[in-house]
């Protein structure tokens, strides 16, 4: 419990079928009580600043207006200071790109849906508390990634990332860095092979993993 109450819980995931489950599933214990459901982003968002709920439980995957990871940066913008939710990402998905974006926009722990009930009200207990709390196989990958050499790029190619991540195309790379064209793909080439990916946007995304944007 917080204090002498329940700790009060809001669900964010659009099947209404997880939903129920999830409500069933926490009806189990005693010191959880849902007190809200969302199937949007935007749902979230408003249930968070009109309830003043103690955990929001949010899916990533998200129909509608906005993702999960951008409806917990916009809840803690909404509500700072100590009345901001915990946010308490739960889903089917352990990608890099996910973890990241879900830590990096200020969620309190990462858990996936293959978690048993008892993993389940531990980490809703810890993340009322302020600890964090990741599943085995999140925290193994995070761990991986620390450990893993960031790939050596060059000050050209961190610039050519730069304009990438700013949606510019190779003859505006080029104009503004007084480039050829072909100078701009070469650079692209190397840096695809060092990120270990084939696309602009690939390229993009492990670079803000990674953070290799200048």
């Amino acid at each position: 419990m917080t204090g002498d109450r329940p700790i009060r819980v809001v669900l964010c995931d659009d099947h209404a079928m997880v939903r129920a489950g999830l409500r069933a599933l926490l009806a189990g214990s005693d010191d959880i009580e849902v007190v809200g459901e969302a199937a949007t982003g935007g749902e979230a968002v408003a249930m968070a600043a009109a309830l003043r709920p103690d955990v929001v439980l949010m899916d990533l995957q998200l129909g509608g207006d906005m993702d999960g990871v951008e409806a917990i940066r916009r809840i803690r913008t909404a509500t700072p200071g100590p009345d901001t939710p915990r946010l308490l990402v739960l889903t089917t998905y352990d990608t890099d790109a996910d973890i990241t974006r879900s830590v990096e926009a200020g969620a309190t722990g990462y858990l996936l849906k293959a978690e048993s009930a008892d993993e389940l009200y531990t980490a809703i207990r810890s993340a009322a508390a302020g600890r964090t709390t990741l599943s085995a196989p999140v925290a193994g990958r995070m761990l991986a990634q620390l450990r893993a050499p960031r790939p050596a790029l060059t000050d050209r190619e961190r610039d050519i990332l730069g304009q990438l991540a700013q949606g510019l195309g190779n003859r505006e790379i080029a104009r503004r860095l007084f480039i050829s064209e072909a100078t701009v793909k070469t650079h692209l080439g190397r840096i695809y092979d060092k990120l270990g990916v084939d696309t602009r946007a690939g390229a993009v995304a492990v670079a803000k993993e990674q953070r290799l944007l200048p």
